[in-house]
């Protein structure tokens, strides 16, 4: 198939809410050394593309000026020296912007065969949150198994792919969430427990379900209030990694429990890392996890799908309460 000039993309007419978010025409990307184009069947949406909408998240240099982190479709062509993929072959790719949109250029180390198991939707669903998570969890955070493990958010796409993770590789998870349906979901992935935040004190109710020991690591995206509690429930030698704020970023902590217990408290953004940083994480997610799509034995939850043109209404719909992935097509989406 020829390879237009110019493709649909979404747009940001200016910092705002959803309404911002308008198709327009951009030329098609070219792909550079080591690079392949993909033809976007689908493309995730992320809490980094909301902050990005509202002007709190630029895409770093170079990146397209357009959202959008991760895509699935279909190799399109490929820049010198790029050899990994051939023309055609199904590909999840994670990018530092641009997904929104017919097509996208991606280092080819950032990239992951299609396991035959996912449609491109739920392919669409996988890089940044598998990314993120494998990094975070399993890297940093050293997750083994036979420990406890706490996620807040157990619901988001984040927090449904680390209670899926987490519990194939042998920990005891639990979560929090806020409504009895969440709780039930995250249960259902496998969540040992999930705390109904609006009606329970994780701290407490944790400490009881682990014998009062704690929490050998907790992945926290909510930041405020919630972070002492974390060094609250944390078990000793405990660790807190941090990938968000929605409470917000400045805290004041108690330092005596950090060092009573020797808790290791770190965090890590993911979008501005290197290309070589990211395609580390591709190699190990190659081998540690593709497997288990393959046998289905962990799949991206998908809640709901719509048409790339209908960004802003995908948009609210992260606004609003969801569980799980949202998730844009293009004309070119297939199973």
């Amino acid at each position: 198939m020829a390879i237009p000039d110019e493709m649909d993309a979404i747009l940001i007419r200016e910092p705002g809410g959803p309404e911002v978010l308008e198709p327009g025409r951009r030329p098609v990307p070219k792909p550079g050394p080591g690079e392949i184009l993909v033809a976007v069947a689908a493309a995730g949406i992320n809490r980094p593309d909301v902050l990005q909408r509202q002007g709190a998240y630029p895409p770093p240099a170079g990146a397209p000026d357009w959202p959008g982190l991760e895509i699935a479709g279909t190799v399109a062509a490929a820049g010198d020296g790029a050899s990994r993929f051939s023309i055609g072959d199904r590909v999840m790719a994670l990018l530092p912007g641009g997904g929104y949109a017919e097509y996208a250029c991606v280092n080819e180390t950032n990239a992951l065969p299609v396991p035959a198991s996912l449609s491109m939707e739920e392919a669409a669903g996988v890089p940044e949150t598998f990314f993120t998570v494998w990094h975070n969890v399993f890297q940093r955070g050293g997750l083994r198994s036979g420990e406890t493990f706490l996620v807040h958010g157990g619901t988001s796409g984040i927090g449904t792919t680390a209670i899926q993770l987490a519990t194939e590789f042998g920990a005891r998870v639990f979560a929090t969430a806020g409504s009895a349906e969440k709780c039930r979901a995250a249960e259902k992935l496998g969540a040992d427990a999930c705390i109904n935040y609006r009606e329970a004190d994780f701290v407490e109710t944790l400490r009881e379900a682990t014998g009062g020991r704690g929490i050998d690591l907790v992945l926290d995206m909510v930041g405020g209030d919630y972070t002492n509690r974390n060094l609250k429930v944390s078990a000793e030698d405990g660790r807190i990694v941090q990938i968000a704020f929605l409470k917000g970023p400045k805290v004041e902590i108690d330092l005596n429990l950090v060092m009573r217990k020797r808790l290791t408290l770190t965090g890590s953004t993911l979008r501005n890392r290197p290309v070589a940083f990211k395609a580390g994480i591709a190699a190990e997610l190659a081998t540690h996890v593709v497997p288990l799509f393959e046998s289905g034995a962990v799949k991206p939850l998908i809640e709901k799908t719509y048409p790339l043109a209908e960004a802003a209404e995908a948009h609210r719909h992260m606004d609003a309460d969801h569980i799980g992935k949202v998730i844009l097509t293009t004309r070119g989406s297939s199973n």
